[in-house]
């Protein structure tokens, strides 16, 4: 079913905020900081493959996300939902399953075999095609996934996550000059604000998330606000 009336933006950001901390899919260690991919230490981790396991927040984001879509890229956009491999492929599926949509998904490279395809699925010339992801951090991943789409001939203009990170400099401008628009729910700052007000971390892991969101290249164990 199409969702069609939900709250403001503003407080689907802190639903969504506080249903992350709620299944433990935000974790905050300044003393043990986590590895990210790119080899930088960081206090946060956010994992959004576990909303799968929950149904009813499960449910809850992907209306949200539903209803964000139809209300910022427009309730007739898209003829195809496209899920990035593979955090993105739940996600997809369950939107197109909301906005009565055909679901295909696309890989992070050809599988090097048989027709050696990167979209599984069918995605014909000319469809406006939405990719869906569970997250972005600089937007990197999305530009390959929207150029494979693009291949086939069909158009892609948007991508809609459920948590976008929000810290890092340029990341819409450069989704924007590829011609892809950036829909999401909530940011790092909206979790922060969330664990703030809920107390969910003591004073001094908080204020060293705070430096990091603050300084996310340049931040080192120990620094803090």
């Amino acid at each position: 079913m199409i969702p069609s009336s939900f709250p403001t933006k503003e407080e689907i950001a802190r639903l969504t905020a506080t249903m992350l901390l709620e299944i433990d899919a935000i974790s905050f260690n300044a003393d043990d900081p986590f590895t990210h991919a790119s080899g930088k230490k960081a206090p946060t981790y956010v994992d959004c493959r576990k909303l799968i396991s929950y149904p009813r927040i499960r449910s809850t984001l992907m209306d949200f996300l539903t209803v964000t879509i139809m209300r910022d890229a427009g309730f007739e956009a898209f003829d195809n939902i496209a899920g990035g491999e593979t955090a993105g492929i739940p996600f997809a599926a369950l939107v197109a399953e909301r906005m009565a949509l055909p679901m295909t998904y696309v890989r992070k490279k050809p599988k090097g075999y048989g027709k050696n395809a990167r979209i599984e699925g069918a995605m014909t010339e000319d469809q406006r095609v939405l990719l869906v992801e569970d997250l972005t951090t600089d937007g990197g991943s999305k530009l390959s996934f929207v150029d494979a789409i693009r291949d086939t001939g069909a158009t892609c203009t948007a991508t809609a996550v459920i948590f976008y990170y929000g810290i890092f400099d340029g990341v819409e401008k450069t989704l924007s000059d590829h011609g892809v628009q950036l829909l999401h729910l909530c940011t790092w700052w909206d979790v922060l604000a969330v664990a703030k007000e809920t107390k969910a971390y003591d004073a001094k892991t908080l204020s060293a998330v705070e430096a990091y969101l603050r300084n996310p290249t340049g931040w080192m164990p120990g620094d803090t606000i």
